[in-house]
C-alpha cells in the first residue's frame, strides 16, 4: 500500500453528517475561517487569497486542484491546512505503478475467522492529499471519482462511507507533460476549484528563506479547529440565503460558456459556484449571497471546466471565457 502517512485508520462505521451538526453563527464561522487562515500564513507567505479559496472550498464541501511548477509550495499549503485542523490527514504519492486498491483499500482474507476483512486505504481521511495526481494513469485516478462525488467507496460490492469532513486536495505538475497523464474531464469537473500559486515576489521569498532557516515552521503549527468545528461551519454555509436573482445570474453565466465553447460549465459547476459563493458570504460576515460573492469565486470555480476552440481544458482560454461572461452577463 503506497501511503506515506503511517497512522492507522479504523474501518469507518458511522459518518456524522453536516445536516445534524449544530450550526455556528455567521460571526463565529467567519472568525473560525479567519483563525485558520492566520494559522496557515505562519507557514505560507504571500498567498492570502489562495488561503481564503482553500478554506471556502472545504466549507462548501468541495475539492481542490493545485496546478503549478514544482517547488512553489503546493504540498506545503495542503499540509499547513491539515495541521490547522485536528482531523485525519492522508497522503498518496501518485506514481505510474500505483493501483486503484492502493488508494481505496482491499479486502484481505482472515484465516482465523474465515472471513474477508476490509483494510481501508488512504482515501479514508478527512483531508486527503493526492500528490502529483497526473503521474498516475487514468484507471488509478478514477479511484477517487466515487469518493469525491458521493463521499463513499465501493469495494467488492460493499459500500463504505468516507469520513466527514472529507476533502481531496490534489497537486498537479504543469511542466513535464510528456511524463504525465491528462486528467479525465469527469475528474476535473469534480474539483470545485483549480488554483495556481505562482512564484513569490522578492520580498515574500526573502521572508520564506528567513522562516525556514533552522526548524521548518510547519513543525510548530498546532491545530486551532476540530473536525466538529468544520462540520458546524459547513452547516452554517448551507443556511446562507441565496435569492432567485442570484441563482438566475449563476445560470446565465453557465449558459454563456456553453453557447461559446466546445464544452461549457456543467450543472455541477453551477452548483459548485453557488456553494462557493455561500462560503464567501460567510467569510465576509453575511447571511446572504450577493452577486459580488459569485464574481469573486467565478474564475477559480468555472475556468477549468471549459474547453475552448483549442481543445484544451481550462487554461488562459477558459479564464478569458469566464471574464467575458462576467463582463457581458448582466446582474438582474
Amino acid at each position: 500500500m503506497k501511503e506515506a502517512n503511517k497512522d492507522p485508520e479504523p474501518t469507518p462505521v458511522e459518518r456524522p453528517t453536516d445536516e445534524f451538526a449544530d450550526p455556528l453563527s455567521v460571526e463565529d464561522a467567519a472568525d473560525l475561517t479567519g483563525r485558520i487562515i492566520d494559522n496557515i500564513e505562519h507557514v505560507i507567505v504571500g498567498q492570502h487569497d489562495v488561503a481564503e479559496h482553500i478554506l471556502t472550498t472545504i466549507l462548501a464541501r468541495g475539492h481542490l486542484l493545485l496546478e503549478d511548477v514544482p517547488g512553489v509550495g503546493k504540498t506545503m499549503l495542503a499540509r499547513s491546512l491539515a495541521r490547522s485542523i485536528d482531523c485525519s490527514f492522508k497522503r498518496v504519492q501518485f506514481t505510474p505503478d500505483l493501483l486503484p486498491s492502493d488508494v481505496t483499500g482491499v479486502n484481505i482474507y482472515n484465516q482465523k475467522t474465515n472471513e474477508f476483512d476490509f483494510q481501508p486505504g488512504p482515501i479514508f481521511g478527512n483531508v486527503v492529499l493526492a500528490d502529483e495526481i497526473n503521474r498516475a494513469p487514468p484507471k488509478t485516478q478514477s479511484a477517487l471519482l466515487e469518493a469525491m462525488e458521493e463521499e463513499q467507496v465501493t469495494i467488492d460490492g460493499k459500500t463504505h462511507d468516507v469520513p466527514n469532513p472529507f476533502t481531496v486536495i490534489a497537486t498537479q505538475n504543469a511542466i513535464e507533460q510528456d511524463r504525465t497523464y491528462e486528467l479525465p474531464v469527469a475528474e476535473i469537473d469534480r474539483f470545485m476549484k483549480k488554483l495556481s500559486l505562482g512564484y513569490p515576489n522578492p520580498k515574500d521569498e526573502s521572508e520564506v528563506l528567513r522562516r525556514v532557516v533552522g526548524e521548518h515552521p510547519i513543525r510548530r503549527l498546532d491545530p486551532i479547529a476540530s473536525a466538529s468545528d468544520i462540520r458546524r461551519a459547513r452547516a452554517t454555509i448551507t443556511k446562507v440565503t441565496v435569492r432567485e436573482p442570484v441563482r438566475e445570474y449563476v445560470t446565465r453565466l453557465a449558459n454563456y460558456t456553453r453557447d461559446r465553447s466546445q464544452l461549457g460549465v456543467s450543472p455541477r459547476g453551477s452548483i459548485s459556484l453557488l456553494r462557493a459563493a455561500q462560503a464567501r458570504a460567510v467569510l465576509n460576515g453575511r447571511e446572504y449571497v450577493i452577486p459580488d460573492d459569485v464574481k469573486a469565486e467565478a474564475e477559480v470555480v468555472l475556468a477549468h471546466r471549459i474547453r475552448g476552440s483549442s481543445g484544451v481544458m481550462g487554461g488562459e482560454e477558459g479564464r478569458k471565457m469566464v471574464q467575458n461572461a462576467l463582463d457581458n452577463v448582466p446582474v438582474e
